[in-house]
C-alpha cells in the first residue's frame, strides 16, 4: 500500500484494478474491490487498524466486474452512480464465470465460480459529497467508459481517482463507452481545474499528464475510425475486428497479454459499433 497524500493510499498488487482508501476521522472510504476472493481477504486485513473511526463505506467508480465482483466480501455500505445501480438490475443476482471473452482481468482468475453481486445501497445522479470529519470527498459523475462512471475528488489533498477514464499501457474498455463524453471528460482533466492534482487511474495507479494526453489522442482516433466505418453502414463484424488489430499495435504489451488485449478491443469495438451505428441493435448501455 502506497501513500499518495496525507491519509490517502492506493494498492496495486492485486489482479483487477487499482484500489484506494481514504482515512478520515469517522472511518475508511474505500475505492473499489479486488475480484479474487483471496485478494479481498488480504485487502481487508491490510486495512485493519487504519484510522480511529469504525465506519466503512465503499465507492464503485463504475459497474465493471473487475471492480464490483469482490464488493460483497468487503462487507460495508456501497455507493455508486445511479446508472451503475441500474446496471445491476440487468444482471442475474449471481455472477457465473462463463460467457464471451471480453479481455477483463477477472477472466484470468481460476476457479472463480459463482459470486453474489452487491448492488449499491446509495446512489446519486450528478454529485455527492461525504463529510466524515476530515476534508470533503466529492463523488462526481463523468460518463465515458460507462454511463455510470464517476470520479472521487479530494480538493484539499489535490487527488482525483478517475477509474477507467485513463488506462495506462493497455487498451481501454469500449463495450459500454460513450466516446464523445469520454473525450470531454479528458479535456476537463487536462484543464487548469486539475493542474497540480495527483491523478489515479483505476488500472495502473498514478498517471502522468502524458498518459492522459495519450488516452485522449487514442480515443479521438477510435472515434474517427469508427465514424468512417459507420458512414459505410457496414454490418459485418470484420470491419471492427480489422480496426481492433490495427489499434492493438499502438500498445507495447507483453506477449502474455496480447490475446487478452486483442479480445478486449475486438469485443469492445463490436459492441460500441452495434449500439451506436446499427439501428436494429438493442444493446443496453451497461450490463
Amino acid at each position: 500500500m502506497d501513500a499518495i497524500a496525507k491519509n490517502v493510499y492506493i494498492e496495486e498488487r492485486f489482479l483487477g484494478v487499482t484500489l484506494g482508501v481514504i482515512v478520515q476521522p469517522r472511518g475508511l472510504i474505500q475505492i473499489d474491490a479486488p475480484p479474487a476472493p483471496e485478494d479481498g481477504r488480504a485487502w481487508r486485513a491490510a486495512m485493519m487498524g487504519m484510522g480511529d473511526g469504525h465506519e466503512r463505506v465503499l465507492v464503485n467508480l463504475d459497474s465493471h466486474p473487475d471492480r464490483t465482483l469482490g464488493v460483497r466480501a468487503m462487507d460495508c455500505t456501497v455507493i455508486a452512480h445511479e446508472m451503475t445501480a441500474r446496471a445491476f438490475q440487468n444482471r442475474p443476482n449471481t455472477f457465473k464465470a462463463q460467457g464471451d471473452e471480453t479481455g477483463a482481468n477477472w477472466e484470468a482468475i481460476p476457479g472463480l465460480g459463482s459470486v453474489r453481486w452487491a448492488p449499491p445501497e446509495i446512489s446519486f445522479v450528478q454529485t455527492m459529497t461525504l463529510h466524515w470529519g476530515g476534508s470533503p470527498v466529492i463523488l462526481e459523475s463523468h460518463p465515458g467508459p460507462t454511463a455510470g462512471a464517476i470520479w472521487v475528488i479530494l480538493p484539499e489533498e489535490k487527488v482525483v481517482f478517475i477509474g477507467d477514464a485513463v488506462i495506462k499501457g493497455q487498451p481501454p474498455f469500449l463495450a459500454h463507452a460513450d466516446i464523445p463524453a469520454w473525450i470531454e471528460a479528458l479535456e476537463l482533466l487536462q484543464s487548469a481545474d486539475y493542474k497540480g492534482f495527483t491523478v489515479v487511474s483505476g488500472r495502473g495507479g498514478v498517471v502522468t499528464p502524458q498518459a492522459i494526453r495519450s488516452q485522449f489522442d487514442f480515443l479521438k482516433k477510435v472515434h474517427d475510425r469508427v465514424e468512417k466505418i459507420g458512414k459505410k453502414r457496414s454490418t459485418s463484424p470484420t470491419a471492427t475486428d480489422k480496426l481492433a488489430d490495427q489499434l492493438l499495435k499502438e500498445f507495447r504489451s507483453p506477449a502474455a497479454k496480447h490475446k487478452q488485449y486483442a479480445h478486449r478491443l475486438s469485443h469492445g469495438l463490436r459492441n460500441y459499433y452495434a449500439r451506436n451505428y446499427t439501428s436494429s441493435s438493442k444493446h443496453a448501455v451497461e450490463e
